[in-house]
């Protein structure tokens, strides 16, 4: 018996979606507010950030036209797919939105030569830290901003022997891509 599809579509970021994106991105916010290591700048013009740079790609999860949940790829250092901006909403966590979009952003990385994902995220989204470590994901480093910590995290695509090709090494096909 074949599964069926998930509710939900993962696509490429189109220039209307910012608003909801905008909004998202303010609801995901701890407390709030900006952290102290963040500058909130690329959530102003997505298009022009993660869209028209090699290596940079922003991705959106939809459900019947509504925008549920979203993240970008941009690649800073050599061989690093950073991962920005993961946000699924409130109301629509828990359903492997998040893994979803991001086995996305890994399949991105990996299709763009990168040897490693990177990300980051504060101890208090256990949820986030419990999907990461779930998917692979290898906690690197912590470090404290502002008072809370920050835990670094990363993938790596090539550990010196070939890497199976991405429906073979545990992920779920993204045929809904």
């Amino acid at each position: 018996m074949e599964a069926s599809s998930p509710p939900w579509t993962i696509r490429s970021f189109r220039p209307a979606d910012l608003p909801a994106c905008r909004k998202l991105y303010v609801e995901g916010l701890l407390g709030g507010k900006l952290a102290e290591n963040d500058t909130g700048l690329d959530i102003d013009d997505i298009d022009a950030v993660y869209m028209h740079t090699d290596g940079n790609h922003f991705w959106v999860a939809e459900i019947r036209g509504q925008i549920v949940g979203m993240i970008g790829v941009q690649h800073h250092d050599q061989g690093v797919g950073q991962v920005r901006r993961l946000r699924v909403a409130q109301e629509h966590r828990r359903r492997g939105i998040g893994s979803h979009l991001l086995e996305t952003a890994i399949t991105f990385c990996r299709e763009n030569q990168c040897l490693k994902v990177a990300l980051d995220t504060f101890t208090e989204r256990s949820a986030a830290v419990e999907m990461f470590q779930k998917l692979g994901f290898r906690h690197g480093d912590t470090r404290m901003v502002a008072g809370k910590e920050l835990m670094y995290f990363y993938f790596d695509l090539y550990s010196g022997q070939p890497r199976p090709r991405a429906q073979d090494d545990g992920f779920a096909p993204l045929s809904h891509a």
